[in-house]
């Protein structure tokens, strides 16, 4: 079972969603110092990501962006601080602030 799971549908079509995958990624590796490994297809980008205490996932679609991750010992204790900014910065970047 996932520590953390948020879905936001949005109406951005495929493009602009991964335009948004796309500086995620940047964000979690230079930020973050997420390893992140992403699966194109026509439809939908895949990232896997990974760092010390956090693994999980991106789906992000033509019509919604989801994100789950399992977190370890250390980091569970900020999920509801993790959760908050993550939404918020989910909302801002897919114009639902």
């Amino acid at each position: 079972m996932d520590d953390l799971h948020i879905k936001r549908t949005h109406q951005l079509g495929i493009e602009k969603s991964r335009q948004i995958t796309d500086n995620w990624i940047h964000s979690a590796e230079n930020d973050y110092r997420m390893v992140c490994e992403l699966e194109r297809t026509e439809h939908q980008d895949t990232v896997t990501f990974n760092r010390s205490g956090v693994t999980g996932i991106v789906i992000s679609t033509a019509d919604a962006f989801e994100i789950k991750a399992k977190l370890g010992f250390l980091f569970k204790s900020f999920l509801p601080l993790i959760k908050q900014q993550i939404e918020k910065n989910l909302d801002q970047v897919l114009g639902k602030s």
